[in-house]
């Protein structure tokens, strides 16, 4: 089982988001941000923020940092770490039976993530046939979009997709997030997509629309 910052709400937790950091960050890094929100005075909600384990980064010269698995470029069009998504897939599902042993129904569980956490958070989402409250993709894309159709869960509209990214996203293009949007829609799966004047990031436009989303897919 991962480690993980966990934030409870001021009640018994009823619910639960699962927010996965990017490439060589940690879980401490959204932390201000669900602080700043305050969400646990309005909603029975606990935040898991994990860990991603070290490990060499090719893209960074094998550079050992925190990454949920190894990217080797970022041309979008090449090789992609399989087996490394299929073992951070594993640990996610890890953390989302662990919600469900604590309570949760799996209904009230959201899945989110920024950069590379949020690639896995949408990866998992599309093949998970547990139903979940939705998935919340922060500029991001989806990996291995060819894999999708043998591999989506059976119903496809039992949960929100939100796909949030920055115009001038330097490391993500937005090109490569609006792809996957297609590859998601294609395969039946509603999307939502925002877009914000940024680059790699979040912008206070956009943490304001998150809070308020979050609150209404809860309640």
């Amino acid at each position: 089982m991962l480690e993980a910052i966990e934030i409870e709400p001021r009640g018994a937790a009823e619910c639960a988001v699962i927010w996965l950091h990017g490439l060589g960050a940690d879980g401490a890094d959204f932390e201000p941000l669900v602080a700043q929100w305050r969400l646990g005075e309005e909603l029975p909600v606990r935040f898991v923020l994990p860990h991603a384990p070290v490990r060499p980064v090719t893209l960074n010269g094998g550079m050992r940092m925190r990454a949920w698995y190894d990217i080797y470029d970022l041309s979008f069009d090449s090789t992609e770490d399989a087996r490394g998504i299929e073992q951070a897939r594993q640990q996610l599902l890890q953390l989302v039976e662990r919600e469900c042993d604590r309570g949760i129904d799996s209904r009230r569980i959201l899945l989110a993530g920024f950069s590379q956490g949020g690639a896995v958070a949408l990866h998992t989402a599309v093949r998970l046939e547990q139903p979940l409250a939705g998935v919340l993709a922060l500029s991001t894309y989806l990996p291995l979009p060819e894999r999708l159709a043998n591999e989506k869960r059976g119903t496809t509209d039992e949960f929100a997709i939100r796909m949030d990214h920055g115009d001038e996203d330097e490391v993500v293009p937005l090109r490569a997030a609006e792809l996957s949007c297609e590859h998601l829609r294609s395969a039946g799966f509603p999307v939502e997509f925002n877009h914000y004047p940024m680059g790699h990031s979040l912008c206070p436009e956009q943490a304001d629309s998150l809070r308020a989303w979050i609150l209404t897919l809860f309640r």
